[in-house]
């Protein structure tokens, strides 16, 4: 039963600061929906090779499987909160995982705007060849065994998705 006399009294300024406060909510909330990085985002300028670590102990040298890219955004929206994980495997045994590199593609507290291309991001393995020889020789030794990697990405706390899978170019990368 409605009683006017039980009415709550309000002061302008309460009104106001409600419809505020609503309006950031709908704000926040819109800028948290999931969105689509296989979709949204596309992998370009990437470069893949193995990365001289120099020497490592002992005299010897190493090289790991290194892959460089850009996320640029393809959608009509800005987009942040992007992560990216690299996963290398061996030619010779696709199955297994013998690597991960997880990195922020485009961080939660910045903006890829539609059309614009992030830095370079770089992954490399930790795994990866040592031995004696120059590194060109270590390339074309014949117990030499090629990798190749899948880049996955997701947007917030999304499942992460397969963006692309690449082979290892067999060249020395310096960066």
């Amino acid at each position: 039963m409605y009683n006017s006399r039980m009415r709550i009294p309000t002061r302008p300024g309460v009104r106001r600061l409600t419809r505020a406060l609503l309006l950031s909510a709908a704000v926040v909330a819109s800028a948290c929906e999931s969105r689509d990085v296989q979709k949204d985002l596309s992998i370009v300028e990437v470069r893949t090779g193995w990365y001289d670590l120099g020497v490592v102990a002992e005299g010897k040298t190493k090289i790991v499987p290194s892959i460089s890219l850009r996320l640029k955004n393809i959608s009509e929206k800005p987009i942040s909160g992007v992560q990216i994980d690299a996963v290398f495997r061996s030619v010779k045994e696709p199955d297994k995982i013998i690597d991960e590199h997880f990195v922020p593609g485009v961080a939660s507290n910045a903006s890829l705007l539609p059309g614009n291309s992030t830095p370079a991001i770089v992954l490399r393995s930790k795994w990866g060849f040592t031995g004696t020889e120059t590194r060109s020789q270590m390339l074309l030794n014949s117990l030499f065994v090629d990798a190749h990697v899948t880049i996955l990405g997701r947007h917030g706390r999304n499942n992460w998705v397969k963006m692309t899978e690449l082979q290892i170019d067999r060249r020395l990368l310096t960066n």
